[in-house]
């Protein structure tokens, strides 16, 4: 009777063991990151600001994980069409989508998307931030943010502020202003930002809200003159231009900025999208990258995976506020 028991035990014991190496060997299987070429979705067309951004990284992440990393322009309203391919994307690590303040607004503003921007992706790093700012024309009446604040103030409705399209960052970050300064002005939104700069340089609008790059070349031939930028503290590349909150009262604690990051499909291995946190912070500390960046008028920023998830949960918040405070009707 001992020995069957004995016996018995062996073979649960041989079973277990076998079963375990079988687990084992199966771990091992599985094919190590990366193991194939990386894509980064891009919700933009080629050559702007989020082009330059991702591919300058894509670069430098192509050394660090010794594979190519390729860019897939796939611009379209509200970012869905790039959004879509990356949520059904396999979650393996090897496709991912430039997100940024856009990405927050499109969750603000449509009133269904094909995805859900929360729930089926993983935020893995930010990239970079970016001002926004208040401009006019040059040799026009406004010669600083508190001209324009008095004469808002003194005729109601009056004011004319430009953007590019309804419901872009720029567009809502204008709302956002307003509202904040309790000013009761006009917003006039046009298609696309070279409108806005003939409209303004031409008299049809007082001032315009847009991201600092695209405007850098008229404020350094003297064409437009920056009044403020919306983040909390002074451009690094427009040092002589206040931040909107130095004007204190009800706009002490004004603060927007625009954002740039990467996120890969929600069930991504958590190993994984950390390795590529890893890699884009150490990437977006190099010197060269951060030159590069700041050319185009952005600041390098890496982050951890929970504080890009904060950004795009605390924007998401913020504008959604915003677009049920204002006129802009959801889509």
């Amino acid at each position: 009777m001992t020995l069957l028991k004995c016996d018995g035990l062996r073979r649960h014991f041989m079973l277990a063991l076998s079963l375990s190496c079988l687990a084992v060997s199966a771990v091992h299987a599985q094919p190590s990151f990366p193991n194939k070429p990386l894509k980064i979705v891009v919700p933009n067309a080629a050559g702007g600001a989020a082009d330059i951004t991702a591919r300058t990284v894509a670069q430098k992440l192509s050394e660090a994980l010794g594979q190519a990393v390729v860019i897939d322009n796939k611009p379209s309203a509200g970012g869905i069409v790039a959004g879509e391919i990356v949520a059904r994307a396999e979650p393996d690590g090897h496709t991912l989508l430039l997100i940024s303040s856009g990405t927050a607004v499109s969750a603000a503003l449509f009133k269904s998307l094909p995805f859900d921007t929360v729930k089926d992706f993983t935020p893995v790093s930010k990239l970079a931030s970016f001002d926004l700012v208040i401009a006019v024309a040059e040799g026009g009446r406004f010669k600083s943010l508190n001209e324009l604040l008095t004469f808002a103030r003194a005729n109601p409705g009056k004011l004319n502020i430009g953007t590019p399209q309804l419901g872009t960052t720029q567009n809502l970050a204008a709302e956002l202003f307003l509202s904040s300064a309790g000013l009761t002005a006009q917003i006039v939104p046009f298609n696309g930002t070279p409108p806005v700069i003939t409209a303004l340089r031409g008299g049809e609008i007082d001032a315009m809200v847009e991201i600092l790059g695209p405007l850098m070349p008229q404020i350094q031939s003297k064409a437009l003159r920056p009044l403020a930028v919306l983040s909390d503290k002074r451009s690094p590349v427009l040092p002589d231009v206040p931040a909107v909150k130095e004007t204190g009262g009800h706009l002490s604690q004004f603060n927007v900025s625009s954002w740039n990051g990467l996120s890969v499909p929600a069930r991504t291995p958590r190993d994984v999208v950390l390795r590529l946190s890893r890699e884009l912070q150490t990437i977006l500390a190099l010197p060269e990258v951060k030159k590069r960046l700041l050319e185009l008028s952005l600041y390098a920023q890496g982050s951890t995976p929970e504080q890009a998830t904060d950004i795009l949960n605390q924007d998401i918040r913020r504008w959604s506020d915003v677009v049920a405070k204002s006129r802009v009707e959801k889509h």
